[in-house]
């Protein structure tokens, strides 16, 4: 439907194309950088950027589109905010056709391509606020292959990511009550956020409450690049509402778009 990112009937892959997937998942995963691997700081202040330290800039958000009367017809959007300011520098919009199926745990393989091209573009242009970091509608390690959607994009476009999902994927013994338990906890309150600790003892992410006014949290995973300290981080200087502003100007345009040229 016009709006989400998936649609909403999933497809059943065969076992071939599953071991397929998989094995092309198992190939980029050994790429996976899961600290901090960049050449910018956070610019703390005007001193860092006044001392010729390269500080983070430009962030890209990306977002998909689909209509509601044709399911294979989206709109990808990619859109690059000034991290200072988080005004939009950049935006440019695909219409698509896309038949790969939405299957959980693989959406990258519906979606990544349609985000390398729109980078791959704004790339070949020499634009000069081509992002630094991408934040992606999506889970990074917070993956029951420990390798989602932002994971994919960031290893494919040897880029910093950040994966923020609107949902829990119930991973390691992950659950919505458990979650909510932790987050509503007088300890946690102040702190507004709660790492994710699965019943491995491995950290996938963090559940934050972004916003004043949002009661919902939102799920921080690490995707390629980037710690989870700096991708909280990151996620918190850029929330204005529940959703951070790259992804939440990429879903307002695409979603625009997608109207205005379909």
């Amino acid at each position: 439907m016009e709006g989400s990112s998936t649609s909403s009937s999933t497809f059943h892959l065969s076992d071939d194309h599953h071991k397929k997937w998989v094995e092309a998942q198992d190939t980029l995963k050994r790429k996976l950088i899961t600290e901090d691997d960049y050449n910018w700081k956070l610019g703390e202040s005007e001193e860092d950027e006044s001392s010729g330290v390269q500080v983070l800039k430009y962030i890209g958000g990306f977002d998909i589109s689909f209509s509601k009367h044709h399911p294979s017809s989206a709109c990808g959007t990619l859109v690059v905010l000034d991290f200072k300011t988080l005004n939009v520098v950049y935006e440019d919009s695909s219409i698509v056709t896309i038949d790969v199926p939405y299957v959980p745990g693989f959406l990258a393989f519906r979606e990544a391509p349609v985000f390398v091209q729109l980078l791959k573009k704004m790339q070949d242009s020499s634009h000069s606020c081509y992002p630094q970091l991408l934040m992606i509608d999506g889970n990074g390690i917070l993956h029951p292959r420990g390798f989602g959607s932002a994971c994919h994009l960031g290893v494919l476009a040897d880029l910093p990511t950040i994966g923020v999902g609107k949902n829990l994927h119930h991973v390691d013994g992950l659950t919505n009550s458990r979650v909510r338990e932790l987050l509503e906890a007088e300890d946690n309150f102040n702190v507004g956020f709660i790492p994710l600790v699965g019943d491995s003892g491995n950290t996938l992410g963090a559940a934050l409450h972004s916003s004043k006014g949002s009661f919902k949290p939102i799920f921080v995973s690490v995707g390629h690049r980037v710690s989870l300290a700096s991708a909280v981080e990151i996620v918190k200087r850029t929330c204005k509402y529940r959703v951070p502003e790259p992804i939440r100007q990429a879903d307002i345009r695409s979603r625009d778009y997608l109207r205005k040229h379909h």
